[in-house]
């Protein structure tokens, strides 16, 4: 069963979206980075803005732009050179079947977009879906997503679903 009242939000009520070579600025990439040092934002909820990640929702065949994200969560690794973003997705319904088809969107986008040197973590947040545990053990195997990202007509979703963040 899919949403069949799923909430959607206007595109012009959304934060306008900044051109993407703001993320790769030199002088922005220092090594006494912190997350709004990276995002040229002061909420971490605007790193959605800002191009990185836009819209993913296959089951309503409209954009995630549309679709609430209730949580984003940008986390800072000490004083290590590596740094780790971390996002929460809470599906529309709470037996989504497409929560990993979403989740490993979200982070092939900000792989894309992000310097090598961040770590990803997508995951479903804790009590919002009914197989939470085991689509974030999906999402968190390098194996399982490689794998996932070899499959031809996957890749041909994800590409769809990301069509609106080039």
């Amino acid at each position: 069963m899919q949403n069949s009242n799923p909430t959607i939000i206007n595109s012009a009520d959304l934060p306008t979206r900044l051109h993407p070579a703001v993320l790769r600025k030199p002088s922005a990439l220092g090594s006494t980075l912190s997350p709004t040092a990276l995002f040229p934002c002061t909420d971490p909820n605007d790193l959605f803005s800002t191009g990185s990640v836009s819209s993913v929702a296959p089951e309503n065949d409209c954009d995630l732009i549309k679709e609430p994200i209730d949580e984003q969560e940008i986390y800072d690794v000490s004083n290590s050179h590596l740094r780790t973003v971390t996002v929460l997705i809470t599906p529309t319904i709470t037996h989504c079947s497409l929560a990993t088809v979403i989740g490993l969107g979200v982070r092939v986008r900000l792989e894309q977009s992000l310097p090598p040197r961040f770590r990803v973590d997508v995951r479903i947040k804790e009590g919002t879906h009914s197989t939470a545990d085991e689509v974030n053990k999906q999402l968190a195997d390098k194996e399982r997503v490689a794998a996932a990202l070899e499959n031809g007509t996957l890749m041909g979703v994800i590409a769809k679903m990301l069509e609106t963040c080039q």
